[in-house]
């Protein structure tokens, strides 16, 4: 395993644009949130910095769009390749910079890695289609065409996954990209591009812009009309100013926004597979995940045992920084997010429900919060309606599959809803009345590169991953020939 400060020597600290690594005017600090301590300085990107970058983009995108699928395919693969070699590495620059224990860092290598891998083979499997028109009296020619150059802002909590969530499929398009990583967790991403620099990746087609002037910078991007897709993971509140920004320009949009994920479990589950899924849903990543559950719904003949044994498991939770042996809860990722989940868990206890475990800070240095259990929320507490992003498990009964609905659909957000059943009738009711993108039917963990990744309501717009994620990269072009 490659040392701490050794790795970090091997990170570049620029911006990446038109290929060339180049400081800028200023820089800011990478910290660790387990300690507070400050991992690197890197470049702090200007407006200018991101004119730069975007022009960088648009002048390598016709290149970049008439060469032959099979070498766009190659490269990703070979991209692929070049990760699985240096996972380690990977992981340990994520668990640095973001938090999370090891083990899940190693496993975001694989499900990062496998967005390079599964576009790859997307990039060649684009098509259209030929036909005869209705009334005999032409052929009709339907074409996929990249939609050139792209806006990708990726969030802090999953800094490789995201990134290659949304590279990987504009570049297997044809498309040309400037990435902002967020500012939180910006290293994985320079290293990203590093890899894709080895890779063989012509200059200009992948720039990356570092930057606390996240406003600015990127306001100036979208505002260029050269500029065709802007892709954004991240805040509702957000989202909703991005898209009202990229109106002016009609920019095709693709949004990952908020959750508030409901995990249902009913009185007929299979409780050791419900605590397990539920462990999976709610700790993974430190709660810090779009995709984590926030509201155990549980029918209250079920409610007590299943909160026993979720309680069981949390208390065997370790924490500690992510990169010791044994450690389950690394930090979260600032104080602002221990605020939050502290404040979040006192409202309810203030409420009346019954605190399990945990529900406080970690004395000492880093972000620590206690992975905790609160049972026999009410309706009126605010956890049920705001999204928690840390270790904190609220157990909400109910009565009736109709009720346990209405309480699941009950919110503004729609990305995932989770449900343990083993009627299979109920489980196929759930699945047409839950209003979500996504549904784990006796599954905790669901994401997968070859699956469509996306949410309705205010969670989001469009699709990553799957069949559909290369087609938020394509535009659709009819061509109409005389018989």
């Amino acid at each position: 395993m490659i040392s701490e400060s050794d790795l970090l020597a091997k990170v570049p600290t620029g911006l990446f644009i038109g290929g060339e690594w180049r400081d800028a005017d200023s820089t800011f600090a990478v910290t660790d949130p387990s300690s507070g301590a400050t991992l690197v300085e890197i470049a702090n990107a200007s407006v200018a910095d991101g004119t730069a970058a975007l022009d960088a983009a648009v002048a390598a995108q016709a290149e970049w769009a008439a060469t032959p699928a099979r070498t766009r395919s190659t490269i990703l693969r070979d991209a692929f390749d070049l990760m699985q070699e240096r996972r380690d590495e990977f992981a340990l620059l994520m668990t640095l910079e973001m938090g999370k224990p090891l083990a899940e860092s190693n496993g975001e290598v694989t499900y990062g890695g496998e967005f390079l891998r599964w576009f790859s083979e997307e990039a060649v499997r684009i098509s259209g289609r030929y036909g005869t028109n209705p009334e005999g009296t032409g052929r009709t020619i339907v074409s996929q065409h990249p939609v050139g150059p792209c806006f990708l802002i990726t969030p802090w909590n999953f800094p490789l996954a995201m990134a290659t969530r949304k590279i990987a499929p504009a570049l297997a398009a044809g498309c040309t990209v400037v990435v902002k990583p967020a500012s939180l967790t910006p290293l994985t991403t320079l290293y990203f591009a590093k890899l894709l620099e080895e890779a063989g990746l012509p200059k200009g087609v992948v720039n990356v812009v570092t930057t606390k002037r996240t406003g600015e910078v990127s306001d100036a991007i979208i505002a260029d009309q050269r500029l065709r897709k802007l892709s954004f993971t991240g805040s509702t509140p957000v989202g909703q100013d991005l898209i009202a920004k990229s109106a002016t320009n009609v920019l095709r949009t693709s949004m990952e926004l908020g959750g508030n994920a409901p995990f249902l479990v009913f009185e007929d589950a299979d409780l050791d597979k419900a605590v397990d899924g539920a462990i999976a849903a709610k700790f993974r990543n430190i709660g810090q995940a779009c995709t984590a559950a926030n509201r155990f719904i549980v029918h209250e003949s079920v409610a007590e045992e299943f909160a026993r044994r979720v309680t069981d498991k949390v208390k065997a939770m370790r924490i500690g920084r992510g990169t010791e042996d044994g450690v389950t809860i690394g930090p979260l990722i600032n104080d602002a997010a221990v605020d939050k989940a502290d404040r979040l868990v006192q409202d309810a206890v203030g409420h009346g429900a019954s605190l399990l475990h945990g529900g406080s800070r970690v004395d000492g240095e880093g972000s620590f919060y206690e992975p905790t259990v609160v049972s026999g929320v009410p309706s009126e507490a605010e956890i049920l309606r705001e999204e928690i992003f840390g270790p904190v498990l609220a157990i909400a009964p109910f009565a009736t599959e109709d009720e346990a609905i209405a309480m699941a659909n009950g919110v503004e957000y729609g990305l995932i809803s989770y449900a343990f059943t083993q009627d299979l009738a109920r489980g196929h009711r759930l699945i047409e009345r839950l209003e979500s993108g996504m549904v784990g039917l006796n599954a905790g963990v669901i994401s997968n590169a070859a699956a469509p990744f996306g949410g309705v309501k205010q969670s989001g717009l469009g699709r990553e991953g799957g069949l559909e994620g290369i087609h938020e990269y394509l535009n659709t072009k009819y061509t109409m020939m005389p018989a």
